[in-house]
């Protein structure tokens, strides 16, 4: 009798366990971006490299603490492709990271295969949002747009202990 309580301890406690996870890395540690409306989307201009704010509605995102690469967003604009081709610089290397489940605006797969086939435009947003990190907008021909955040050359150097390219920023100091 008291291996058997002892075995469904065990279990309970291993499900209880394994359902306590999954809820903080799916659920708990996100939060809501409430937007500001007016620099929630912004592009890096090719001429001065500053990011300047597009004009765009029905924008939601989603951030975490815990780590800088959970930010995910979505949102439409109306502004031509054509026009922010011209104006904002591009990147040919994007490829979106998955987001929870839940939140059903950002397919990864979905965005990266538009990516993959040319029919989504893929831009610099902000260049070190923090060390190491960029932030990414693409936008699909209909206006769709989505944002994420990734890690750069540098972040990567930096992250692995390992020398930083000449054209890296140098790391904030550690508290």
């Amino acid at each position: 009798m008291t291996g058997k309580l002892l075995a469904s301890f065990i279990i309970i406690s291993g499900l209880i366990g394994g359902i306590g996870m999954y809820y903080f890395q799916v659920y708990a540690f996100y939060h809501t971006v409430i937007p500001n409306g007016s620099n929630d989307v912004v592009l890096m201009d090719r001429a001065g490299g500053e990011s300047q704010a597009i004009a765009y509605f029905g924008f939601q995102a989603i951030d975490s603490l815990s780590s800088p690469i959970r930010y995910r967003a979505c949102f439409k604009t109306e502004t031509k492709i054509t026009h922010l081709r011209n104006r904002y610089k591009m990147i040919d290397d994007a490829v979106p990271l998955n987001a929870p489940r839940w939140f059903e605006c950002f397919d990864a797969k979905k965005i990266g295969a538009a990516i993959e086939d040319g029919t989504a435009d893929s831009f610099l947003s902000i260049q070190h949002v923090i060390y190491g990190i960029d932030r990414i907008v693409t936008i699909l021909p209909n206006g769709q747009g989505y944002s994420w955040n990734r890690i750069n050359h540098c972040g990567k150097r930096a992250f692995d202990g390992k020398s930083l390219p000449p054209d890296c920023p140098p790391p904030p100091e550690s508290p």
